[in-house]
């Protein structure tokens, strides 16, 4: 039979039991990872804890305040910026950010999401207006991402460190030009495109010309060259030729004969053509006296 003693006993080992549990729980929290910790006692901050698994705490003195250490994203409304030359543009961005310093996070924006993006709203307008008013439009426009997105980034972490925040990278989604100026910056982007391209034709025309010159000059100095040396090379042969006639009819005989076939190349020459050929000559001819055998 279980007495009244009994019961008191037992409920008294259950209320033990649950309190251990409930103290054994409040002891103990699990920190993800990419996730901070403050621990406050009394209200204070004590620690901050970053590293993941089971960490421990006083139960009921201690209480835990868990902060994200995760990259956030934020996209920030469009903007109007002025370029250096006066130009009106629209800018389009986001930023990618996350908490680095904990204790600064919170006691700075009280580890306030929003209050953190509305600092880092205003840091990455005046850093996207100081930029792009420092340079042309059209500079703007033929820039490349990459060299806008480090400057933007560089100058807005300047503007949020203090809030123990920091930007991984602010990013251009769209730079646009107003739609009331656009075909005008658009025809003289033309314009100037086809100038440049004009030059360049003209520098090429001129750099071919002066190798069409160069070469002509040159082909002149070869062929007068050649000329020379054909001319030298004729002459030395006619030489040669003469020395070798001198040589064959060195005797009253061969030079007889010589002007035997001379007569007949000179003949022969003058009967050449089409049509009726008539030839005068004078009786005592040396041609006369060829054709009748003498």
């Amino acid at each position: 039979m279980i007495t009244v003693k009994k019961i008191f006993q037992n409920v008294f080992t259950l209320i033990v039991i649950v309190a251990i549990l409930v103290i054994a729980a409040s002891s103990v929290y699990v920190l993800e990872p990419n996730e901070y910790a403050a621990v406050r006692q009394l209200g204070k901050i004590v620690r901050i804890d970053d590293t993941a698994g089971l960490r421990f705490k006083i139960p009921f003195l201690q209480t835990v305040q868990k902060i994200s250490g995760k990259i956030i994203i934020y996209d920030i409304e469009e903007s109007d910026v002025i370029t250096r030359d006066k130009k009106s543009m629209i800018a389009d961005n986001f930023v990618l950010w996350k908490v680095v310093d904990p204790m600064a996070y919170i006691r700075t924006l009280n580890a306030i999401q929003g209050r953190a993006e509305e600092r880092i709203d205003a840091a990455v307008y005046n850093a996207l207006k100081n930029t792009i008013s420092s340079m042309d439009q059209d500079d703007i426009i033929m820039a490349t991402g990459e060299k806008l997105t480090e400057k933007i980034t560089n100058a807005a972490n300047k503007d949020i460190g203090q809030y123990g925040i920091e930007i991984v990278t602010s990013q251009i989604k769209m730079l646009g030009i107003p739609a009331d100026n656009e075909a005008a910056v658009y025809e003289r982007m033309i314009s100037e495109r086809q100038n440049i391209a004009a030059s360049y034709v003209a520098d090429g025309a001129a750099e071919a010309q002066v190798i069409r010159n160069t070469t002509d000059k040159d082909a002149a100095l070869l062929k007068a060259e050649a000329e020379k040396e054909a001319a030298i090379l004729e002459a030395e042969g006619e030489e040669e030729y003469l020395k070798i006639l001198q040589e064959a009819y060195n005797n009253p005989e061969k030079a007889e004969f010589y002007e035997y076939m001379r007569g007949l190349e000179s003949l022969k020459s003058s009967l050449k053509g089409s049509g009726r050929k008539v030839l005068v000559l004078d009786k005592d001819s040396e041609l006369v006296e060829i054709l009748y055998g003498n």
